[in-house]
């Protein structure tokens, strides 16, 4: 006869990790966002170096599978793409600087750009709570604007500073989450 635990949250997969664990990985996560926060140029900089070597490694994994299943078809077409991939971070990794300009003049253009797509449909769903979405877009639509007008001088902080702002907000969530559990029956 098989039995269910009525007891665990919705969701839940398995065991939850112990509190204490929860608590030290946000004190890490926050402690690491304060540290990027303090050098957000440096960690731009950083950030653009890992982004390389990431491309660089997907490009190259990825000419490694188009020649590993040559039978699916589109063998050119991921030979091209990692090469595109391995040029792109190439470009990163030999001047980070410049990738991080890069790297900040595309996020703003896509922010602006999903700004206005969430904004549109936000206003055609109007009746159906669509506002929260044309907020949500003109969020979009500053963040991007912001970025935009002031390039090339956002292009040395603003990776650094969204990175610190997600490590920071990462922590806080994992310490929540340990609170909560504190707060929840056993």
């Amino acid at each position: 006869m098989t039995t269910y635990d009525h007891s665990a949250p919705m969701g839940a997969t398995g065991p939850q990790p112990p509190r204490w664990v929860c608590v030290l990985l946000g004190l890490f996560m926050v402690f690491a966002g304060l540290m990027v926060l303090g050098d957000v140029a440096f960690f731009t900089v950083v950030s653009a170096l890992f982004i390389g070597w990431m491309a660089i490694a997907a490009g190259a994994f990825e000419i490694f599978h188009a020649f590993w299943t040559k039978g699916w078809g589109g063998f050119v077409w991921q030979i091209i793409l990692g090469i595109l991939y391995i040029a792109f971070g190439i470009v990163l990794v030999s001047q980070p600087l410049t990738g991080a300009l890069l790297l900040t003049y595309v996020l703003g253009i896509a922010l602006l750009a999903s700004g206005v797509v969430r904004m549109l449909i936000g206003i055609g769903r109007w009746q159906q709570g669509g506002g929260i979405m044309v907020a949500s877009g003109l969020f979009g639509v500053l963040a991007g604007l912001i970025i935009l007008t002031g390039f090339p001088t956002t292009g040395v902080w603003v990776l650094g500073l969204l990175l610190g702002i997600d490590l920071l907000s990462h922590g806080i969530g994992w310490m929540t989450f340990a609170w909560l559990a504190l707060a929840r029956p056993a």
